[in-house]
């Protein structure tokens, strides 16, 4: 890559860098379309009969198979430590005082407990091509489209800018432990001296 390839995409806002246009209400705006996104609440289904859960199964194959557009997105929602647990393996394997060892060993395997704890921590998202159709109003279609997954037994919320920020987060850097996204770096500083 050259240096002015180089200079012209450090000059790009993170959102061209992702290929987003814009963020919506409830959805995002990229060169191929406008979409949006209904997060979707999955049943516990360690608690459901084995009916249940083909039940579960069938109304979510009957939901999918319902459009041709819909994409089903399935995204952590907990940290990875996995580069922690490279460090504390390479870190291991130099340390020789055994008290030390001891502790690395430890920290690790409390690495590999909150995975555990955590590995069914993952978020789904419907996300729909927006079909602007001339003289339909969008806010309906939402609204019918909301309640047409609901009635197929599931709970279902149209997400908003700051999830749709969060779930960005995620599928790019895996951050899950920030709690409110800026529009602009620095925004909540200027604000707040304000």
């Amino acid at each position: 890559m050259g240096s002015k390839a180089k200079e012209l995409r450090r000059l790009r806002s993170t959102r061209q860098l992702m290929g987003i246009d814009e963020l919506t209400d409830c959805g995002v705006k990229t060169a191929k379309g406008e979409f949006v996104f209904f997060l979707v609440r999955p049943d516990n289904l360690s608690v459901l009969s084995s009916e249940g859960i083909t039940a579960r199964v069938r109304a979510l194959m009957e939901l999918l198979r319902g459009t041709d557009t819909v994409t089903l997105r399935a995204l952590d929602s907990r940290e990875s430590y996995e580069r922690n647990k490279i460090w504390y393996q390479q870190r291991l394997e130099e340390e020789t005082n055994p008290a030390i060892r001891e502790l690395l060993i430890r920290d690790r395997a409390f690495l590999d407990q909150i995975q555990t704890t955590t590995a069914s921590a993952r978020e789904f998202a419907l996300v729909y091509p927006v079909e602007r159709r001339s003289g339909e109003n969008i806010q309906s279609w939402l609204t019918t489209l909301a309640k047409s997954i609901r009635d197929r037994g599931f709970h279902v919320r149209l997400a908003g800018e700051q999830d749709l920020k969060r779930l960005l987060a995620v599928y790019y850097q895996q951050d899950v432990t920030t709690e409110y996204f800026e529009s602009i770096d620095g925004e909540r500083a200027v604000t707040e001296r304000e």
